[in-house]
């Protein structure tokens, strides 16, 4: 494998060997439950935990060498699930070796026990295949470096919730399974979530106005966009299904409310849905308590980093539309 070219670990300019925060993920490309089971006592998914196989705890093993091996870093916190694990590591001090090069290490060692495992289980099928590579860990592992205020918090909360959620989606298949072909107005959607919101009566969309957010924050007048903000809110809770993206700051803000306050609402995302996709921590949660849809026109795309002006234009007409459309 040629490292300079193939090796693509993080955004340039970062600096890998100083000091860092990184969440590490390593999925079993097939989604085969190899590493443990999930189990969910009295089906509650708040007692849900995994419990390891032996491959699973020998994965443990390896994560828990890291630190022994490398002693510039410490695990803040790891959460191994039926076919995929995360790890949050910090790299307290500047290290001899890069963190690529620590994480190459890693992944090859997770991909040895997962040799051993294979040639255990059905020691034909690895003679037979084994010229096609390792059969369980041929993804690269996905690192993302953590450097925005909160993140670290936010994605502790993400990798503790992971049986939480996961045993959600296997008690409730319907809210979080995508759903294709939703006509509307004229546009086909994809959905995830309470698809019974679109047999309510009244529906409006949340678009928050540049004149009024440049009359409160330069001329110090927020009549218009505190009268327009709180108008949303008192139609949510006379049972009006508002519809919107929520790009603004401000329109995020009625989005907050109406999270906080169990009220519905249509998401319109900006990209589309990907394999095995669930919806963030807040929406997750909106959603299992059927309480959103979340829709999107488009193909999920991977490459994709930012929102444009063009789309956020075309979703805030979509809102309109869904707004109007719905019969």
């Amino acid at each position: 494998m040629n490292d300079n070219n193939e090796w693509h670990w993080q955004e340039s300019g970062t600096a890998w060997k100083g000091v860092g925060i990184y969440h590490v993920t390593l999925t079993i490309p097939s989604r085969e439950p190899l590493l443990g089971t999930l189990e969910i006592p009295d089906n509650d998914p708040k007692q849900a935990w995994v419990e390891w196989t032996e491959l699973g705890t020998k994965i443990r093993d390896c994560i828990e060498e890291i630190p022994h091996l490398h002693p510039e870093i410490q695990i803040i916190q790891k959460k191994i699930m039926p076919d995929h694990l995360h790890l949050i590591l910090h790299v307290m001090r500047p290290m001899k070796k890069s963190f690529n090069m620590v994480i190459r290490g890693f992944w090859q060692g997770v991909k040895r026990c997962g040799r051993e495992y294979m040639a255990s289980v059905n020691p034909h099928i690895m003679r037979t295949n084994e010229r096609q590579g390792d059969p369980i860990f041929t993804e690269r592992p996905f690192v993302r470096p953590m450097s925005r205020r909160g993140q670290l918090q936010t994605m502790i909360h993400y990798v503790q919730m992971n049986p939480e959620r996961l045993a959600t989606k296997r008690l409730m298949p319907e809210l979080f399974r995508v759903q294709d072909k939703i006509e509307i107005a004229g546009r086909t959607y994809k959905g995830v979530g309470y698809a019974e919101l679109l047999q309510r009566s009244r529906y409006m969309p949340v678009h928050v106005r540049g004149v009024w957010v440049e009359d409160a924050e330069q001329h110090g007048d927020n009549t218009r966009l505190r009268e327009y903000m709180n108008r949303c809110v008192l139609e949510a809770r006379k049972g009006v299904v508002m519809v919107s993206p929520f790009i603004s700051k401000y329109e995020q803000m009625v989005m907050d409310v109406l999270l906080k306050e169990g009220l519905e609402f249509i998401y319109i995302a900006d990209n589309g849905f990907r394999d095995y996709y669930k919806p963030h921590d807040r929406l997750f949660d909106a959603v299992a308590r059927k309480q959103v849809l979340i829709l999107s026109p488009w193909e999920y795309d991977a490459s994709k980093k930012r929102v444009s002006r063009a789309e956020c234009i075309e979703m805030n007409k979509m809102a309109e539309e869904i707004s109007g459309g719905i019969i």
